[in-house]
């Protein structure tokens, strides 16, 4: 996993409450076995017309907004199913954090897991925010995990916080496996002071 420390880039407004995962990447597209190119069927219904061309009227396939980094979204994105495949999808197509008054529990997880930050912040800055970034596509924020920072290029700036674990893994790249391996050696050691020929698992009593 990639480390994020901080991000500067477009932001791109998603002025709609309840997104579920369906939506960012719906069931029929869960088929793939890898963990890459779920981006081009992000945000799928909303994205393309019946005839499959780009919906003109959706904002991730506006001018100014094709290139976005970040989402500026309502409260409670990735609501639904589980699906690890949402944040997939989303880093796919090139969002790397999403900025949100609230988010589902187990997709805020499984941006963490995946790489991605996701930051509450207060409706009231989430709605300034959306709202320079509609009335300026292109509009530019960065995001500066280090800082717990988010700030644009006319003064504008807001704190956040994260999870000091969560934190320290993003800041150094670590996933599940990452901080696993951060153990290796306590591991090899131990395997190999295992005796041969023992069960995997000890026998219940």
């Amino acid at each position: 996993m990639q480390p994020f420390t901080s991000l500067t880039g477009v932001a791109a407004p998603l002025d709609r409450a309840n997104v579920d995962t369906d939506q960012i990447i719906p069931k029929q597209f869960l088929k793939r076995i890898e963990r890459t190119g779920f981006g081009p069927f992000c945000f799928f219904d909303w994205r393309y017309l019946d005839d499959g061309t780009p919906n003109p009227d959706f904002i991730l396939n506006q001018a100014g907004y094709e290139t976005a980094s970040i989402l500026v979204a309502a409260r409670n994105f990735g609501s639904g199913s589980s699906r690890e495949h949402a944040p997939w999808a989303l880093e796919d197509m090139g969002i790397k954090a999403i900025l949100a008054p609230s988010f589902a529990d187990i997709f805020y997880n499984n941006c963490f897991k995946n790489g991605m930050l996701p930051v509450v912040l207060p409706e009231e800055t989430i709605r300034d925010l959306m709202a320079r970034a509609t009335e300026r596509p292109g509009y530019v924020l960065t995001v500066d995990l280090e800082r717990q920072v988010i700030a644009d290029q006319e003064g504008v700036v807001a704190t956040f916080d994260v999870d000091p674990f969560r934190r320290d893994c993003l800041l150094n790249g670590l996933d599940d496996i990452g901080l696993t391996l951060q153990h290796v050696d306590s591991i090899t050691t131990f395997e190999n002071a295992r005796p041969d020929g023992l069960p995997v698992t000890t026998p219940a009593a």
